[in-house]
């Protein structure tokens, strides 16, 4: 896997306590702390500059650049280039290997249930899904045309939607779990985690009770906990 993800942290400690409660297992201490559920694997960066997003890991990203140069601002970085897509989401490109070599599971096990990619909300869905084509992510299902899209790269999923798709509050980025009808008890776990609940959703449900929730970590990082 060549594309994790990044976080924020006001504090380390927080940081590390929110994704232990979660049931997500540490791979690596440090100024970068990595996280995974087995799935999705979080780099929580403790560099007061750094910003939630996607970071990518390529040895030599000079045959992308012309083209993502046609549709974002590029900007060059040490070890690697940064830029941002029309989602406001920190792209960084990395040159090199990827640092971190976690054992994927089968199945996402933490407590926030079924991993199913990085949710995103783009002002621009065809400069978007043009932008994460020339990253090499391929088309899985949708389209611009659809008005909602996902894409893969080597089981980095990502799902795009236009603005004011959700009626919810959106987090850009933002890790999805779905959870096949079966969300309440997965709602009460984390609860009893002691996880503050950042918005209780009820508006899919005709009885009006509580079966998707978002949470957030201490850096922002927005986390879609829903029943479908």
């Amino acid at each position: 896997m060549n594309c994790i993800l990044q976080t924020p942290t006001p504090d380390l400690d927080q940081s590390i306590d929110f994704y232990t409660r979660l049931g997500f297992k540490q791979l690596i201490g440090g100024e970068h702390t990595v996280f995974s559920d087995g799935k999705a694997v979080v780099l929580v960066n403790t560099d007061r500059k750094a910003r939630a997003g996607i970071r990518m890991y390529r040895q030599d990203w000079s045959d992308k650049l012309d083209g993502l140069r046609q549709l974002a601002n590029v900007i060059e970085v040490s070890g690697g280039y940064l830029l941002t897509d029309p989602s406001g989401v920190y792209i960084y490109l990395i040159n090199g290997d990827n640092p971190v070599s976690p054992t994927v599971a089968d199945e996402s096990f933490s407590l926030a249930g079924k991993y199913m990619g990085l949710s995103l909300e783009t002002g621009d869905f065809p400069r978007s899904e043009a932008l994460y084509k020339v990253l090499g992510f391929s088309l899985t299902a949708g389209g611009a045309d659809k008005g909602w899209a996902s894409f893969d790269l080597d089981g980095f999923g990502i799902s795009l939607m236009p603005p004011l798709s959700c009626p919810h509050l959106f987090f850009n980025p933002s890790l999805t779990c779905f959870n096949g009808g079966k969300n309440l008890p997965v709602i009460e776990k984390i609860r009893e985690a002691g996880i503050q609940v950042t918005e209780e959703i009820t508006v899919f449900n005709k009885d009006g009770l509580v079966d998707n929730i978002i949470i957030r970590d201490p850096g922002g990082f927005g986390f879609f906990i829903f029943n479908d």
